[in-house]
């Protein structure tokens, strides 16, 4: 913990794209030192020199938990604290009313904030290599997710203009299938020929697995066979067929990306623990692994997990008025994996059916407030497991052998 070390000094660093400012306080609050550095590697190496004139090991306060500054500064030995932009904006409201900023300015506030709030503050863990690499194959499949998604939105919106058929004709636009499809008959002058014997060879042709039959197929899709003007035609289909091969290849990558998570979480102790729940498969396994971490001490109770996923409700009370709200300052990639992991969880779990119903039902509960419910239950048992290092274990979870016994 941070209060347990005797600093030597306390550093602020208001990071950036070129350059990076440093500014050292001590014990008292007085500036040692304000510094500029490039991001090079020059620079990155006069910043390490600097900072081993007033230690060996350093507190570091950041906006930043992730980059190659951070893991730079972690790999020398310093101890980072990330600082939420936030907490340092209003931070910088503690030594001037103004709106004033400037990187010299933000940096001193960040390292006197430090001096100040060491012992509320928790120093950044630094990963294992194995952890690192999931962390970051895990958040940049995310980033290629939503690429994907943003171009099956494009190439939707460029059938809809022209040639609506394919859109309407298997269950999503980005399914292999779909894609086939579009590339195959990519205007509707030459999908009005696909009657129901082309239709079964083209299926037998692209390895359809869909249980929907050839005949109903084709009637589908000449009762959507609507057409846009010669010209419209023409531009869109090129279109069409251009975003179809780049969703084909963004499907690969994504497919590729779920194969080397699967990969590396498979090497990872605690990679059982998350596992061994209801609901979650490979890719939850290494988001929550990722996100959570192998550090026991980042986490000291089930509440601080809770408020780190943003499952945790916000209590504003002041006077006569008390209000709980949604608390949006998360771990936005935890809260989703948890999220997708309530939802999974009540199609393998009863209990997490039932105690969803109930919230639905019994309390009234909107569908996504008792989703946060569930996901929150089970969050509390994940970290006694994960604190424990065991996998989970139906019959020692109360609520759901209570309802194993009741069912029997």
């Amino acid at each position: 913990m941070a209060q347990q070390e005797n600093w030597p000094a306390f550093a602020g660093i208001d990071w950036g794209g070129s350059h990076h400012q440093l500014c050292i306080v001590d014990h008292a609050g007085s500036q040692v030192i304000s510094r500029r550095f490039t991001h090079d590697t020059d620079g990155l190496a006069a910043l390490d020199t600097e900072l081993r004139r007033h230690g060996t090991r350093l507190p570091i306060a950041i906006e930043r938990s992730e980059g190659l500054l951070v893991e730079h500064l972690q790999s020398v030995g310093h101890a980072v604290f990330p600082v939420s932009p936030r907490i340092a904006a209003r931070a910088r409201e503690r030594y001037k009313v103004a709106a004033v900023k400037d990187d010299r300015f933000d940096a001193f506030v960040l390292a006197d904030t430090l001096r100040h709030e060491r012992t509320y503050w928790h120093e950044l863990p630094v990963p294992s290599p194995l952890l690192a690499e999931i962390r970051a194959l895990t958040r940049d499949r995310d980033r290629l997710l939503e690429t994907q998604q943003a171009v099956e939105s494009q190439l939707r919106m460029i059938l809809e203009a022209y040639h609506p058929a394919p859109v309407r004709l298997f269950s999503s636009v980005d399914r292999q299938i779909t894609l086939s499809f579009i590339l195959d008959y990519p205007t509707p002058a030459t999908a009005a020929r696909v009657k129901t014997t082309r239709m079964s060879g083209f299926l037998t042709r692209h390895h359809y697995t869909g249980r929907t039959q050839p005949q109903i197929l084709a009637d589908r899709m000449r009762a959507n066979l609507l057409s846009a003007s010669a010209g419209t035609t023409a531009g869109k289909a090129f279109s069409a067929q251009t975003f179809a091969r780049l969703l084909q290849l963004l499907n690969t990558q994504l497919a590729e990306y779920d194969a080397a998570i699967a990969a590396a979480a498979a090497e990872h102790p605690d990679a059982m623990i998350f596992a061994s729940f209801p609901g979650v498969g490979p890719t939850l396994t290494s988001v929550l692994l990722a996100e959570i971490g192998e550090d026991r001490r980042r986490y000291p109770s089930a509440a601080a997990l809770l408020a780190e996923s943003g499952l945790a409700p916000v209590t504003r009370s002041s006077g006569r008025s008390c209000s709980v709200r949604f608390r949006y300052a998360a771990n936005t990639h935890l809260r989703e994996a948890a999220m997708w992991w309530a939802f999974n969880s009540m199609k393998t779990s009863p209990w997490a059916a039932a105690a969803f119903e109930q919230a639905r039902t019994q309390r009234g509960q909107r569908y996504h407030r008792a989703l946060r419910g569930i996901g929150a239950r089970w969050m509390r048992v994940l970290w006694r497991c994960w604190t424990d290092y065991t996998t989970y274990d139906p019959a020692l979870h109360n609520a759901a052998a209570a309802l194993t016994t009741t069912a029997s």
